[in-house]
């Protein structure tokens, strides 16, 4: 399968694309006049506790304060020696406690995640390090955590949780076994744990080994900053858009990474060179041709359908998505599709095709919360379980972390997405002043 990445750069914004077959797969936006916030490391002050709603507010110099929950709380700028809870390993592991579970579906009227602690971790004014794990969202503040992670290509290192830990998508026994030796000799670190990431499949111990130290040696210059500054302060600043790609997204499954700016082309090489390998710079090419890169590979033809409501399928069917405050509503509709199958055939034809585009137009558009599908009616129950088969299959490609339920009696499959940041439609589109919203026009 023929893997691209497409980096396009104008000023005041970076554009990637990502197209397997020719077709685009993934796209990520990232623009100056927003500038994300999400896994930045900040020293801030806490300004207000709220046990009620089992939580703390921490001014860390944004517009507005960012939000902690007690229960994810401890003092990095104190404690030396602390073991995290095994909430936060399960999360990074992709397991859900019941902890999670909570938090995602609140069943008290405090709205919090467990229960309150007697001896609460935290003290008005006190000073804190934290970092961003999802970014402001409509009047909400940042989300918060005390359990600073570092993202390497091959390893996340967790300076104040001791646990190690290898991907869950590592599944072959014996590599699983090859890589927690590995993990044994991670002696550098004194405090702290290691995740291995899913990249590190087949990597030899010397790459993983030497991505760890490089993630060691930034935690100690975040920590010799943290002394030096008083809160609010910005301590550390996560890579932008064009490194991100570099670290998560690079792999040998790309064939070639295609940029349009000579500047950054050379600063990739020379990034590469020393964070991957010589073997990966001969992936990278910079773009020379007058055509734009974008419309030369009919990547913008389909990036303007990623704002439509409407999506087409080759059959003559098609699906709406449509987003709302709390949640985003898609559903599943025959349109022109046509065939001599039975009625509950022709649904589950229209349903199969329909969920992988699903799958991949929550990816494009970066939906995240709460996600509500509204296939077309089954009665056969195979059916059912093959549709939502072929939906989790086309998620597990997904980076953000999904959670899909089964098909309820009306046909409807509610499901997660990891919201961190905006939305692809958020950042690229300002809000109607005639319709303040409502695509619609009062007349008169």
């Amino acid at each position: 399968m023929s893997k691209e990445i497409l980096i396009h750069i104008k000023e005041g914004e970076r554009r990637v694309a990502i197209l397997e077959e020719g077709k685009l797969d993934d796209f990520y936006i990232e623009v100056d006049r927003y500038q994300p916030i999400l896994g930045n490391i900040y020293k801030g002050r806490v300004e207000s506790i709220l046990p009620s709603i089992n939580g703390a507010f921490v001014d860390i110099g944004q517009e507005r304060n960012g939000f902690l929950y007690l229960t994810d709380a401890i003092n990095p700028l104190v404690e030396e020696e602390i073991s995290g809870p095994r909430r936060f390993l399960d999360k990074l592991l992709n397991k859900k406690s019941k902890e999670e579970e909570k938090k995602e579906n609140p069943a008290s009227p405090a709205g919090g995640s467990g229960s309150i602690p007697k001896n609460l971790p935290l003290t008005k004014g006190q000073e804190i390090l934290v970092q961003v794990v999802k970014e402001p969202f409509g009047s909400k503040g940042a989300r918060l955590t005390t359990h600073v992670t570092l993202a390497g290509r091959f390893v996340v290192y967790m300076p104040y949780d001791k646990q190690h830990g290898i991907s869950k998508k590592i599944e072959e026994q014996e590599e699983r076994q090859r890589l927690k030796d590995v993990l044994k000799e991670f002696t550098f670190s004194k405090t702290g744990g290691f995740i291995v990431r899913t990249a590190s499949l087949k990597q030899n111990r010397r790459d993983l080994i030497r991505d760890a130290k490089f993630l060691t040696k930034i935690w100690h210059k975040i920590k010799k900053m943290s002394d030096q500054k008083n809160a609010p302060a910005l301590i550390y600043k996560e890579y932008d858009l064009i490194w991100k790609v570099v670290r998560d997204f690079l792999t040998e499954s790309v064939d070639k990474l295609i940029i349009d700016s000579e500047e950054e082309y050379h600063k990739m090489r020379k990034f590469v060179n020393t964070l991957i390998g010589r073997h990966m710079v001969n992936k990278i090419h910079l773009y020379k041709e007058h055509l734009p890169l974008f419309e030369s590979k009919n990547v913008s033809h389909e990036l303007e359908k990623i704002y439509d409501p409407r999506v087409y399928l080759k059959s003559g069917a098609y699906i709406v998505i449509e987003p709302t405050e709390a949640l985003t509503v898609v559903d599943v509709n025959s349109g022109k599709f046509k065939t001599r199958a039975s009625p509950e055939e022709a649904a589950f034809m229209v349903n199969m095709e329909a969920a992988p585009e699903i799958a991949r137009q929550l990816r494009l558009r970066d939906f995240g919360g709460i996600i509500v599908i509204d296939f077309i009616d089954m009665s056969r129950e195979d059916h059912k379980r093959k549709v939502l088969a072929g939906l989790e299959e086309a998620l597990s490609k997904d980076h953000s972390k999904t959670e899909v339920n089964r098909i309820s009696p009306l046909g409807l499959v509610e499901m997660t997405r990891a919201r961190t940041g905006k939305t692809i439609e958020s950042i690229s589109f300002d809000l109607c002043p005639y319709c303040d919203g409502r695509g619609r026009v009062r007349i008169g």
